[in-house]
């Protein structure tokens, strides 16, 4: 029997953790299953089968439905967690003969590869950003260089990927560029909107009267990329302009006290508020207090730039990365090289003063919504998750 015949067109989604924590990649698969259950909520498709390695079945998940269920493998040992993952999977493969398997994290790919290519079972590998950015071990290229497809969030992480593969003179003639799919960030209209700034906020935090800087961001030792480091460093030259300026940090995590005691040595103590983490259901009303948002950071995209943009805000990212895309090569924002203070705070500056086009708040909503929208990253998956005529 042909392979298109043996298979449905049941799909079976791979991820590390959706619902355990917070951050870009999380938001991201949510929109993808979102966009999943929009699609398909008025079709015959069966049901697709999503394994997470480091969710339980307590963790608060909106996403199930008819079309969408969730195997939940967390388990107190690790390594018996992906042995578990791994029992699952195989079995889901024999049992389901899925059409496609989507491996949301590059860390998982090499042992989807060696499941699927025997059976026949396309997959593709979804990446991101600093997972992919560096060159790979050899297990991860093979890995990438078999599966069916490759979708990237922005032209950053598809073009790195590129380049480092064709650097390896040896997969010059095995690894094929036209597999690259760019399915972009999106932001929710509906929850991310202009407004004043909340009077109420505003005095929780002590900022009445104050010029308001912004960054959303994981507040880990691991991440001090992200920038807040960098901006606290381009306060004191910021406030020789703007004496009222403050810095709101929204996010949690254990670079904390680093970045507290950064603040008392520059003497910006009192213009540093660390507001920890704020629930996605109250960030839009936090981003409204914002006259720019900050975050000089290395990005794979960066949803909290779509965000902003869509609150109505100035953004301010890095110039190599993947937030080229949400801030349209500078065209809805300030671009300033990763990790240089100097640069911040002439942008910040700038962006204070409100007289440049990237000010235009109700500007930066429309051409932000023109391209990231949710209609928008339905209309990239419609042709992907719909059934095939064949079926």
């Amino acid at each position: 029997m042909p392979k298109s015949e043996m298979r449905s067109t049941n799909y079976l989604f791979c991820f590390l953790e959706i619902f355990a924590s917070e951050g870009g990649i999380q938001s991201y698969v949510q929109d993808i299953f979102k966009a999943y259950v929009s699609i398909t909520a008025r079709t015959n498709s069966p049901q697709a089968e999503v394994l997470l390695l480091r969710d339980s079945p307590d963790c608060n998940n909106p996403y199930k439905s008819k079309n969408l269920k969730f195997y939940y493998l967390k388990t107190e040992n690790p390594w018996f967690g992906r042995l578990k993952f791994a029992t699952v999977l195989l079995t889901r493969l024999l049992q389901k003969r899925p059409e496609r398997v989507f491996c949301g994290h590059i860390k998982l790919a090499p042992l989807i590869q060696t499941l699927c290519q025997p059976l026949g079972i396309p997959y593709t590998i979804l990446t991101y950003g600093k997972e992919v950015w560096e060159p790979l071990p050899p297990k991860y290229q093979t890995a990438m260089r078999q599966a069916e497809s490759i979708w990237t969030i922005s032209r950053y992480t598809r073009d790195s990927l590129r380049d480092s593969f064709a650097a390896r003179t040896c997969c010059n003639n095995q690894f094929n560029p036209e597999k690259f799919h760019i399915v972009p960030c999106t932001v929710d209209e509906n929850i991310f909107t202009t407004g004043p700034k909340p009077q109420d906020l505003l005095e929780q935090y002590n900022l009445v009267g104050a010029k308001i800087l912004m960054t959303v961001a994981r507040l880990r030792s691991t991440d001090i990329y992200k920038g807040v480091d960098v901006t606290i460093q381009a306060l004191p030259q910021i406030a020789k302009t703007f004496p009222n300026v403050k810095y709101l940090v929204i996010g949690r995590g254990d670079d904390r006290p680093r970045l507290a005691k950064l603040a008392d040595d520059l003497g910006v103590t009192e213009r540093v508020i660390f507001a920890g983490f704020v629930p996605t259901e109250n960030l839009a009303a936090h981003y409204q207090l914002a006259d720019a948002y900050v975050m000089p950071s290395q990005e794979g995209f960066g949803i909290v730039y779509l965000e902003a943009l869509a609150c109505g805000v100035p953004v301010l990212a890095g110039d190599a990365d993947g937030s080229a895309d949400p801030l349209q090569d500078g065209k809805l924002g300030w671009r300033v090289p990763h990790r240089d203070a100097a640069a911040v705070a002439v942008a910040g500056v700038e962006m204070l003063r409100g007289e440049d086009k990237r000010c235009d708040r109700r500007w930066l909503r429309e051409q932000t919504l023109a391209r990231f929208s949710f209609e928008s990253l339905c209309q990239s998956l419609q042709g992907i998750f719909q059934p095939s005529d064949s079926d």
